[in-house]
């Protein structure tokens, strides 16, 4: 581990924004040899990234827009992405049933262009369209994942969970990840790189001052800071045009729309492994995947938002459209009373002006700004899937002639084969003989390789410490605490892991107070 010995008199790079964005520039730099300070406002990855649809995808309804450099890029990146951390990200099967009535959303380049040249399809879709689509979704990267196949949902097992109605379906391949800690992960490895993690801190000013950026910090306690720093990027999310208006005192060189994404969780659905890519009659999708080997995640939704301030919480008509959407699919239609925890989370797409936000891009724009005599990067937009590509990009305007180094490196604990979660499994519970299979099976998800060095020494459930339910013990709780930055019980439950599904208010309350106590 390559450590920095104190604070430089100016950093390199002085990173605002603690999501997938802004550690994985933080990152990228730091691996360059630059010195690099990270700010964020409360947890990392405690908005946006945290709130996604869990999902490496290249974003097959993206074809319907002609968004083919997009698509193209996000798939070569989704292979490169499960290559780097096979223990949070996983190749995912998708079941995409067929129906008579599905049709485009009004305004999609694709409907437009069909309905001069088809007219008679009266905007629907038609199936073989949707199978030139997977062609080229399976065809515009090349890819080690097994390509678009048909099913007769009369005989596979993924017919079971649907209605009768649904009797074909196409079954292709995308992947599945855990958002927030692809996020902890990448700050980790900054900091092992030298980085400088600040969580909890809020930068409320930044100036330029003789060529350099005074960066002014606000901790939870209240106590203020100032770091220099030559350059400065503003990964905001949410709040990009907020901290650069407000904190920078700039003018936003572009826009973003603030769209909220919210998502439910109910217990698992069915018995199998995959997930569904379920189309609505006005063209709008809402996937169904499996989710914490015990639940099904449900999402997502696009209600527009006005400021990133406003709470993100899921609303009586977001739970109505998503029971209302399933239930034209599901044999045995959702209520409200199966709904276990639902999330929801402001995207900040770029705009282009688009009608909907739907239509909007979800590529990302990099805005550079050296006029005020010290450079600036904003980051509007971007999607979870792109967000090493954006970083290297990021780093090609801010350390012209550095190296791009992260295509081929793995994220802690992720230095092991796509394919090797089982075996890892299998060797930790050899080592670790009190471990059940899901035990192991969710330490090898969180944490890869380093699941062993975690649990080194232990001969019994006992030398873990104190266990607060769901396999969660003490020692695993002071490695986050110590090594992922984690500072409250919602850090652990919700960011860290997904515990919380699975933990009481009263072991979430104990678990609190534990972590209080043991802090200085």
């Amino acid at each position: 581990m390559r450590e920095r010995k104190g604070a430089p008199a100016a950093f390199d790079l002085f990173v605002i924004g603690g999501g997938v964005n802004g550690c994985g520039i933080a990152r990228d730099a730091a691996g360059r040899g630059l010195s690099v300070a990270l700010a964020e406002k409360g947890d990392l990855a405690s908005a946006t990234s945290s709130a996604s649809t869990k999902l490496f995808h290249g974003g097959l309804r993206y074809l319907e827009y002609f968004e083919f450099s997009l698509v193209r890029k996000a798939l070569r990146e989704r292979d490169v992405l499960l290559a780097a951390m096979p223990h949070i990200a996983r190749p995912q099967r998708f079941v995409f049933p067929l129906d008579a009535d599905m049709r485009f959303e009004a305004g999609t380049p694709t409907s437009r262009l069909l309905g001069r040249l088809m007219p008679w399809l009266r905007g629907r879709r038609p199936g073989w369209l949707i199978r030139l689509g997977l062609f080229l979704y399976d065809h515009l990267a090349r890819s080690s994942l097994p390509g678009t196949r048909a099913l007769d949902l009369a005989r596979d097992p993924a017919g079971a969970v649907l209605k009768p109605r649904y009797r074909r379906a196409y079954e292709y391949s995308d992947a599945t990840v855990d958002d927030s800690r692809l996020v902890v992960l990448n700050a980790v490895d900054a900091a092992r790189l030298g980085a400088r993690i600040l969580t909890r801190c809020e930068v409320v000013a930044a100036r330029p001052v003789g060529g350099l950026w005074e960066v002014e910090t606000q901790g939870a306690c209240g106590a203020r800071q100032t770091f220099r720093a030559r350059k400065l990027v503003n990964a905001a999310g949410p709040w990009v045009e907020k901290v650069l208006t407000g904190v920078i005192g700039g003018q936003s060189p572009a826009h973003i729309r603030l769209v909220q994404g919210s998502h439910i969780i109910v217990p698992r659905l069915y018995d199998h492994d995959r997930a569904y890519y379920l189309q609505g009659p006005d063209g709008r999708l809402v996937f169904v995947i499996p989710y914490q080997r015990d639940f099904t995640l449900i999402g997502t939704t696009e209600t527009a938002k006005q400021s990133p301030d406003e709470p993100a919480r899921i609303t009586d008509e977001e739970i109505d459209y998503l029971l209302a959407f399933t239930a034209r699919y599901l044999r045995k239609p959702l209520g409200r009373a199966q709904i276990v925890a639902s999330f929801s989370g402001v995207r900040p797409l770029f705009s282009t002006g688009e009608g909907s936000a739907t239509a909007e891009t979800r590529d990302y724009h990099l805005a550079l700004d050296e006029s005020a005599g010290a450079p600036v990067l904003h980051v509007f937009g971007g999607k979870i899937t792109t967000y090493r590509v954006l970083a290297e990009k990021a780093l090609e305007k801010l350390a012209p002639g550095t190296a791009p180094w992260t295509a081929g490196a793995p994220l802690p604990g992720g230095d092991f084969p796509v394919d090797g979660a089982a075996r890892l499994e299998r060797e930790l519970r050899a080592a670790y003989p009190f471990l059940s299979e899901s035990d192991a099976a969710r330490l090898i998800a969180a944490y890869g390789t380093d699941a062993a060095r975690m649990l080194a020494g232990a001969q019994s459930r006992e030398e873990l410490g104190r266990d607060f339910g769901a396999g969660l013990s003490a020692r695993e709780v002071r490695w986050m605490v110590e090594r992922e930055f984690a500072r409250s019980a919602e850090d652990v439950l919700w960011r860290r892991s997904r515990l919380g599904l699975s933990l009481s208010a009263a072991q979430v309350a104990a678990l609190e107070a534990w972590m209080r106590a043991e802090q200085p």
